[in-house]
């Protein structure tokens, strides 16, 4: 099914052995869109600590009473790497995550490793085993954390950001709707402000041209006169098979997949 970001904002976490928290915010890497980690405020419990949760330690949810319910524990979650999440994460903060966790490192062709890029093409990662990793990619993981990891984006920071059709602005991003079983973004939600009267629009990720981090700016490889005339999105209704497939037809040849 798929769900608007801001409506998961506020769900409890619980652990094996108890609530360890709220869900605040949400990290996608902007190579495959898809949510890898989770932002949880602990409150009291850790006296306010912030922690990453990958979805990969999900069990079933708790849809009904708003609860993601983990394979971890209390204990696992209170010695969790410490990181400070007001800062941009980097690679090396991540692999400390990986080393903690039972998680396989998506970088390196773990869980969702390969995925749809902002152009349409797959980038294939090839899997190999963790031990060998470590053995292997020493110097690679050194390398990495210098770097930092320059693809993790934060929802909260990216929401606002301009979206610009290729004659002209259109408006901001207000959301996003992401596929709650592979956990990625299959739209952002568009906010066109009194540009059209206040309608929103989705736009898939795939129809992205360019995206400038710096500027906070979204082009998109179509017209303005085609996000107008684009199915409306009404965030009290669920993005259903029927209209995605409305939102496709409406776009096919007016962008360019290359």
């Amino acid at each position: 099914m798929k769900r608007n970001i801001k409506s998961l904002k506020g769900y409890t976490i619980g652990a094996t052995d108890g609530e360890i928290g709220k869900v605040d915010e949400f990290y996608f890497d902007d190579v495959s869109w898809t949510i890898r980690y989770l932002i949880v405020e602990t409150g009291n419990w850790l006296s306010g600590k912030k922690v990453l949760i990958s979805p990969e330690s999900f069990l079933p949810p708790d849809w009904e009473n708003k609860i993601f319910h983990l394979n971890l524990t209390k204990e696992q979650i209170k010695h969790s790497p410490d990181i400070d999440t007001d800062q941009p994460v980097t690679r090396q903060e991540e692999i400390k995550l990986s080393h903690h966790y039972p998680w396989k490192s998506y970088w390196e062709g773990g869980l969702w490793g390969g995925g749809m890029g902002t152009t349409g093409m797959v980038m294939s990662t090839p899997l190999i085993a963790d031990d060998v990793m470590r053995d292997e990619n020493e110097d690679d993981d050194a390398r990495d954390a210098d770097r930092g990891d320059h693809h993790l984006r934060s929802t909260k920071k990216t929401t606002g950001y301009y979206i610009n059709a290729r004659d002209g602005f259109v408006g901001e991003i207000a959301d996003f709707i992401v596929d709650d079983h592979s956990w990625k973004i299959d739209f952002v939600v568009v906010d066109t402000g009194t540009w059209f009267h206040g309608k929103k629009v989705l736009i898939s990720p795939l129809w992205i041209k360019e995206i400038d981090w710096q500027m906070d700016t979204v082009t998109l490889d179509t017209t303005v006169e085609s996000i107008k005339n684009s199915p409306e999105y009404d965030p009290h209704k669920p993005v259903d098979d029927d209209y995605s497939t409305r939102l496709h037809d409406h776009y096919n040849n007016k962008v360019s997949l290359r």
